[in-house]
């Protein structure tokens, strides 16, 4: 298992991530961070299934503030940071940001490295069979003990 760090994935935003305006739509910011949380869940050397099979546990967010800054356009290239700031018995809270890596060909504002959206997810651990709450396995615990 590697030390856990702060996490970043990056993303195009491509035409079926756009309003009719060429916007990025705001529940796309969603379906992004949740992919981050995935591929960070992945460089831990983990995955969603075989936590479930393992540890009996899977991973649900139960909290979600997030603030809408600046919008991606189509074709835009996205950087979705994730770092751990709160460990609990049974959850885990991140802070998520979301900005722009290079604009698209018709790139107007905003400016490289401009931030889009920032967020808190609060992460949920519960019991795969019963639906309530569990605590988180120890090994994730220990990786992320030693940040």
């Amino acid at each position: 298992m590697q030390e856990a760090r702060p996490f970043s994935l990056r993303v195009r935003a491509y035409y079926e991530d756009t309003d009719a305006g060429g916007i990025v739509y705001h529940a796309t910011y969603l379906r992004w961070m949740e992919r981050a949380r995935t591929e960070w869940l992945r460089a831990l050397g983990a995955r969603h299934a075989d936590m479930a099979i393992r540890d009996g546990v899977q991973f649900v967010v139960s909290e979600l503030d997030i603030r809408y800054r600046r919008p991606a356009r189509l074709d835009d290239l996205v950087e979705v940071g994730l770092e751990v700031t709160q460990l609990g018995r049974a959850s885990l809270r991140v802070a998520q940001r979301t900005c722009l890596v290079a604009g698209g060909e018709d790139a107007g504002p905003p400016a490289r490295g401009a931030l889009l959206t920032d967020a808190t997810v609060r992460i949920a651990v519960m019991d795969r069979l019963s639906g309530r709450p569990a605590p988180l396995p120890r090994w994730l615990l220990d990786t992320l003990g030693t940040q």
